[in-house]
């Protein structure tokens, strides 16, 4: 471990040296990624550093210690400051160890969020639109810009499913745990004598993929273009502003009818095909990513479910990690962070002991 921080260190320092030189500052490309480095490196040097002077303050006071000359009281600040120094070191160790597990290179991406209904019928639907209005409060919060892609609403205001952007610095790293299936439990706004029901939404979180990141030849695609539809609207079903693209290889199919303008629509089709191709190349590459998606997401069936929302009881409670709250109109109205950050401190704990098996 001392060996990648002394590393790590010794670029920061380079990277700190090069950030004054009038050629670098002058090519804005090489500032710009060099910059992006620096500031990836700093917490991890920051913290070694902090490492280092608890280390060198835990040897000075071992040298105390063993002086047979020190009197009594430089000998109890001595015993003081070992005892601090390593506590220091082993928390430390344990935060360089967790900042050192590899990166998943998507946490600063931004994200398409896919919301489907799942069983449950028109309850389910109206479920698939809470989560909706909770995850764009959730983005309000953190200053994120969302911008719905595709939508196919019911006449009771639901939605059979959704598609949507959030942009914002680490959208993918706070919002990639949510996908799977989410159960709730309440009594809807459609049942007439207050019987508490079960439904069902999927919902899947995808990393914003570019043209950079897949390569698709033009001549592979099949635009289609329609009337938008809905459950209504004063601009709705009056032009062919509505766009489908059809990747024949593959046969991913995208569409796109929320802009009146053709061309935006096409724009925002176009990168939910790059975020969907890219997501079927890691796919094809490794059966393990195919056979957690599939965990993931399931078929929207009641008892494939990561997260149940009981409204009765004002209960959330995240399966995977067991962690149960009774702030459901709080985490309804977007403020999500403390399961969100439980759920990222359980990924790095498991990843910790995995690598740990593996040394």
């Amino acid at each position: 471990m001392t060996g990648k921080l002394s590393e790590a260190e010794k670029r920061y320092d380079e990277i700190s040296e090069k950030l004054s030189d009038p050629d670098i500052i002058s090519d804005q490309g090489q500032y710009a990624a060099l910059m992006k480095e620096y500031k990836n490196l700093s917490p991890l040097v920051e913290k070694f550093r902090e490492y280092k002077k608890a280390e060198a303050d835990f040897e000075e006071a071992k040298e105390m210690l063993e002086e047979s000359g020190a009197d009594k009281e430089l000998k109890e600040m001595a015993q003081l400051q070992l005892a601090e120094s390593r506590e220091l070191i082993a928390k430390y160790t344990d935060e360089l160890k967790v900042m050192l597990l590899p990166k998943d290179p998507n946490d600063e991406k931004n994200v398409i969020v896919e919301i489907r209904a799942g069983a449950g019928g028109e309850e389910a639907a109206l479920f698939a639109n809470s989560l909706f209005r909770m995850y764009t409060m959730y983005a309000q919060i953190k200053g994120w810009r969302t911008e719905t892609v595709n939508s196919n609403p019911t006449e009771l205001g639901g939605f059979r499913e959704i598609s949507f952007s959030i942009e914002g610095d680490g959208a993918y790293a706070k919002l990639k745990y949510e996908s799977g299936v989410h159960r709730v439990q309440r009594v809807p706004e459609t049942e007439a004598q207050g019987r508490i029901q079960t439904s069902t939404v999927t919902v899947a979180v995808l990393p914003e993929m570019e043209a950079v990141d897949v390569e698709i030849n033009p001549a592979d695609l099949e635009y289609q273009t329609y009337r938008s539809s809905g459950a209504g609207g004063q601009h709705i079903n009056k032009t062919e502003s509505a766009i489908r693209i059809i990747h024949k290889p593959t046969g991913t199919v995208v569409e796109c009818q929320e802009e009146r303008s053709q061309f935006k629509n096409k724009d925002k089709a176009m990168k939910m095909l790059y975020t969907k191709l890219y997501e079927a190349k890691l796919n094809e590459q490794t059966s393990k990513i195919a056979e957690e998606r599939r965990i993931q997401v399931g078929t929207g069936d009641r008892s494939e479910r990561i997260r149940t929302y009981n409204f009765p009881q004002s209960r959330v409670t995240d399966h995977r990690i067991g962690l149960t709250l009774y702030k459901l109109d709080q985490f309804m109205n977007g403020n999500c962070d403390e399961v969100f950050e439980a759920l990222a401190i359980a990924d790095r704990a498991a990843k910790l002991a995995g690598s740990g098996n593996n040394e």
